[in-house]
């Protein structure tokens, strides 16, 4: 045979349309497990710290959290006027009430070196047991960590970037996953962890554990994104409006409820589109002290005739079945209200009324069943995220899907460790295939991906057109990075 035709028959093979978009898929995945992985080990770590947070803070705090039950209870204004005497000066700007007889109230308050401090009462006896910094404390970090690297609105996008990202991953992953040959149990279903040779180890212990937790990984992300600040924010402009009509046209601000969200998770997503009404001081004297509602009768409401503080406002919300663990968020300015908000477990559960402070009439009440389809979508999605839902079961659940994401960024640097070049400077990347392929189904999954996930969709070009324009034809740089 000549050298000509066996050229030919080689370039036929190795450029095989099936081969060269393999090999495509693979430098995908490649590229993005670079960029993922140190995000996604950061995820997972800082996740499983908040998805254990009611085991953590009960161990961390004990001391503040518990105490000894009594036969009586103060009323919530005696029990903030205990806390404004040990913070004079401070703002109380939010309050929990006792969830159970042996468990202490909690009221945050911003003291005047603008410190967010949650101090513990007991509700028996008016005795602050201590507070706890709310914007440095274990979970507080964790958190900013977990959605923002602690870089604000830049680690929000970069995260955001990371997730979609981890999505390609999947979809490339499973594709290399598939056997392109025979099939064969041993290394498709059950990783060959005896194996003498490191490449099938490390390959086996990647590729096996991730086809059983990619639907896992993938609830993971897609749970996660509602909460970004891009996708999220988009997603939440679409989908979490309410009708006006909900509550009666009362007078609204431009300040929506989820600005209560601006120190953790006070309100659910669900109502972060809310417009926060405005209290009317029309028709009551007591503008300054909350005090005596006015005379004409309110549909629903405090009592006509009780006073309007923080003692009526805790009592219509357990009148009206709020779950034990809501929050109460007092009125800021003369045009705020009383926000009340339950953010349990169950988000069949979750309250979110906003209270007039001078009337006491609930000018907004929203429930579960006043959620649209996705909104409930999300909230249920929200809270297996976070192991909420089923107890212990849901916790751990989430914990194996933690591990199988640091067992995945973990084996897949390994394996890129293993076969990178010995010469310096190299990067070691899947060769791009000698000759164009066909481009349509690339191109097919770039504008899917785009669509549905903007900051993905874009970057996605940026990487295509710099792989082929740029990095597959300078030679120097075709050099670091084939």
């Amino acid at each position: 045979m000549s050298k000509s035709a066996t050229a030919f028959n080689q370039t036929s093979t190795v450029q095989s349309p099936g081969h060269r978009f393999y090999r495509t898929v693979w430098r995908w995945h490649f590229y993005a497990g670079l960029f993922v992985i140190p995000f996604m080990l950061i995820l997972a770590i800082t996740g499983i710290i908040y998805l254990f947070k009611p085991q953590l803070d009960t161990a961390m705090y004990h001391n503040l959290m518990f105490v000894q039950p009594g036969a009586n209870t103060l009323s919530y204004t005696e029990q903030v006027h205990s806390v404004q005497k040990i913070y004079p000066g401070a703002t109380v700007t939010q309050v929990t009430p006792n969830i159970a007889v042996d468990r202490s109230s909690e009221v945050l308050v911003t003291t005047t070196d603008e410190r967010n401090l949650m101090v513990f009462v007991d509700p028996h006896t008016g005795q602050v047991l201590g507070s706890r910094d709310e914007d440095n404390n274990l979970q507080a970090i964790t958190r900013k960590i977990h959605g923002e690297l602690l870089i604000g609105k830049l680690g929000d996008y970069l995260v955001e970037l990371a997730a979609c990202w981890g999505l390609v991953l999947l979809i490339s992953g499973l594709y290399l996953w598939l056997p392109r040959n025979k099939f064969s149990v041993l290394g498709t279903l059950i990783p060959r962890l005896w194996s003498q040779n490191k490449r099938v180890f490390w390959r086996d212990l990647h590729a096996v554990p991730g086809f059983y937790g990619i639907l896992l990984i993938g609830f993971l992300i897609l749970t996660g994104l509602p909460w970004t600040g891009f996708w999220g924010e988009t997603f939440a402009n679409v989908y979490g409006k309410f009708p006006a009509q909900m509550w009666d046209d009362v007078p609204q601000s431009t300040v929506l409820t989820g600005s209560l969200n601006q120190r953790g998770q006070v309100v659910p997503w669900a109502v972060e589109q809310l417009p926060m009404p405005q209290s009317t001081d029309a028709g009551h004297s007591n503008h300054g002290n909350h005090g005596e509602a006015g005379s004409a009768p309110t549909q629903a409401g405090v009592i006509p005739g009780t006073t309007v503080d923080l003692n009526s406002v805790i009592a219509l919300a357990q009148e009206k079945g709020a779950p034990p663990g809501f929050s109460v968020t007092l009125p800021e300015g003369e045009t705020g209200v009383y926000t009340v908000s339950a953010f349990p477990g169950d988000p069949t559960q979750e309250v979110t009324m906003h209270i007039d402070q001078y009337s006491g009439k609930v000018l907004a009440d929203v429930r579960w069943k006043d959620y649209g389809l996705l909104p409930k979508a999300v909230e249920m999605g929200a809270a297996i995220h976070m192991g909420k839902y089923f107890g212990w079961a849901n916790q751990l659940l989430m914990l194996l899907a933690a591990l199988i994401v640091m067992l995945l960024s973990i084996t897949g640097a390994v394996m890129w460790w293993q076969r990178r070049p010995q010469e310096p400077g190299l990067i070691g990347a899947p060769a791009m295939p000698p000759y164009v392929q066909n481009w349509r189904v690339p191109l097919a999954i770039v504008a899917v991906l785009g669509l549905a996930f903007p900051l993905v969709g874009l970057s996605l070009v940026v990487v295509l057109l710099l792989d082929y324009f740029v990095l597959s034809r300078i030679p120097a740089l075709k050099r670091v990075f084939n």
